[in-house]
């Protein structure tokens, strides 16, 4: 297995110097993840496209994605009545593929729109955001964290795409009708022999341990919680002795923090998920959980550590409610690939045999428009949207990419 050693010794030394010497699984997942240093996103394991890469993503098909979605965001600022600065928030912004896609087309298609365009990327990972500032730098973009945007200050547009996946998950288990969360440990005997390194002594020159799965009482209430909120019973019949899955707790921390800052417009969130009635379906029985490796998926998380993305399917109910608790209001769910043929990727595949291109570039680029809207791909993400402040003029007016035609 390709396990980043020095990571592994670090996450072994976090386990031996908690008191009941184990983690949860949200918090190993964030190690493996989001470590400063060894972290999957926070070096140069990362890696994302068809080449040499361990998953794409729906801008490193085709630029359409990315300027289906700029004409909604055009509609956006046209409803609110095109104030200046309109601020994009791109949160999770991959290699800069989509930020590109989308400022290109504003800037040839709408320069008034691209003029008053206020483009801000919120980028956890180092190596990403220096990929993005490199291909980005003919742009006016900024780089932030979240905390640091105030409370109401932005007038625009909050938006994602395939991020909220990669948030750490809570994992539980049912015994006996109870609900369990299931924590990471060391194996007993490495846990004996492991001690951490000394002084001088590098991380990785120590990997004498595997890591193991054990359950114990929830390490928050909130777990319990969760399903209240969303009216899941677990005591129900139908679910069966060992019946596991995940809880995003991140997710909604983050939802709160976007929702603080957003004082007027929209947020849009696009990824691979269910409504809570499907995730956590009885027949369901082993949740979402998911590891991506040179574009090969499996469910082992305790392999490839640091070398492998690992990600859940997001709970779309709980998203929208939380966001009502947070003020904003739902304004539509979609699937992707009805989102994008209600914003006009439908006339884009009708228009391709007017291109001027050789017969395999037309090939190709059907495939890709085609990719977009498979509903057993990527166009059976769901798409979220969201708003804040807006007035009732405004609320009644119906944004494009939900509008099927009749």
């Amino acid at each position: 297995m390709d396990s980043n050693p020095a990571l592994c010794a670090a996450i072994a030394n976090h386990i031996t110097t908690t008191p009941q010497q184990r983690i949860t699984f949200a918090q190993f997942m964030h190690m493996v993840l989001y470590h400063p240093e060894h972290g999957y996103y926070s070096s140069d394991a990362v890696k994302i496209g068809f080449q040499g890469g361990d998953f794409f993503t729906s801008p490193n098909l085709c630029a359409d994605f990315g300027e289906l979605l700029a004409e909604q965001f055009l509609q956006m600022w046209e409803i609110l009545r095109k104030p200046v600065p309109f601020s994009l928030v791109e949160m999770g912004a991959g290699q800069g593929l989509l930020a590109l896609h989308i400022l290109k087309y504003h800037q040839l298609r709408y320069p008034d729109f691209f003029t008053a365009l206020e483009y801000i990327i919120v980028e956890k990972s180092p190596t990403l955001r220096q990929e993005q500032q490199q291909r980005l730098q003919d742009f006016p973009v900024r780089w932030c964290n979240l905390e640091d945007i105030p409370p109401n200050a932005i007038a625009g547009c909050f938006f994602s795409n395939e991020l909220v996946d990669a948030f750490p998950v809570h994992q539980f288990i049912l015994e006996t009708g109870e609900l369990r969360e299931i924590y990471v440990t060391i194996q007993s005997p490495s846990l004996e022999s492991f001690s951490p390194p000394l002084v001088g002594e590098g991380l990785g020159e120590r990997s004498n341990f595997a890591f193991l799965e054990v359950t114990g009482e929830p390490s928050t209430p909130q777990l319990a919680e969760y399903f209240d909120f969303l009216g899941i019973n677990f005591a129900e019949s139908a679910y069966p002795d060992g019946y596991r899955s995940e809880i995003n707790l991140a997710a909604l921390d983050w939802l709160s923090i976007v929702a603080d800052r957003l004082q007027r417009g929209y947020m849009l969130t696009i990824d691979y998920g269910y409504p809570a009635s499907r995730y956590y379906n009885p027949r369901r029985s082993q949740g979402t959980l998911q590891c991506y490796y040179h574009h090969r998926f499996h469910d082992n998380p305790y392999i490839n550590i640091g070398r492998q993305d690992i990600t859940a399917h997001i709970d779309f109910t709980a998203l929208s409610r939380w966001g009502e608790k947070c003020n904003l209001k739902n304004v539509g769910f979609i699937q992707q690939g009805l989102f994008l043929m209600a914003l006009g990727l439908g006339e884009r595949i009708a228009a391709l045999p007017e291109q001027q291109q050789s017969l395999s570039q037309l090939l190709k680029r059907r495939d890709a428009l085609h990719q977009l809207i498979d509903p057993t791909g990527l166009g059976g993400f769901g798409v979220l949207v969201q708003s804040k402040g807006l007035e009732k003029t405004e609320v009644s007016q119906p944004l494009k990419g939900l509008t099927l035609p009749e």
